[in-house]
């Protein structure tokens, strides 16, 4: 009974954790770039551009999805190697998420993000296709990151060719 509890227990801390991790980047990212947001709101957008609330409620989502599918593919019955290739994929693309916005909102290098926005989307392709293979449910849940980050892209030229 008490070993079970504890086993519970911990595996929730785990998983807290596992959310946490992209949470924690992303406002990182976000406090970092908070001026450039400011610019941002000042610029001519593309069409389709959803109001700005709409962007950190939909990182905070997105965020808990990741971090839940991480979880998942952390505590799948497969192969370490398996596992670490798939959590590497996935912390190389967290990584290039967080200095997308520096690039983007603090550098105002708007080429240079939509092209690091293309390997990251690349990068979180392939990760979704390796949580998907390990875990199904971490692979649907990585779905709508992949196709936000595609809408993050038509956002990024819409910026660079309108300003």
């Amino acid at each position: 009974g008490d070993e079970i509890m504890q086993r519970k227990h911990k595996s929730r801390w785990t998983a807290a954790v596992f959310i946490l991790i992209p949470l924690a980047a992303g406002a990182l990212s976000a406090l970092l770039t908070r001026d450039g947001m400011r610019l941002f709101a000042l610029m001519r957008k593309p069409p389709l551009t959803p109001p700005a609330w709409i962007f950190p409620a939909a990182w905070t989502a997105l965020y808990i999805m990741m971090g839940i599918a991480s979880y998942l593919v952390y505590t799948a019955g497969v192969s370490r190697v398996r596992r670490d290739r798939a959590l590497t994929f996935y912390a190389v693309q967290l990584g290039m998420n967080f200095f997308w916005s520096i690039i983007f909102f603090a550098l105002e290098m708007y080429l240079t993000a939509f092209i690091w926005l293309i390997g990251m989307w690349v990068l979180i392709l392939i990760c979704t296709a390796l949580f998907w293979h390990i875990e199904r449910r971490a692979g649907r849940l990585m779905l709508p990151y992949l196709a936000w980050v595609a809408f993050a892209g038509y956002l990024n030229m819409g910026v660079l060719l309108l300003n």
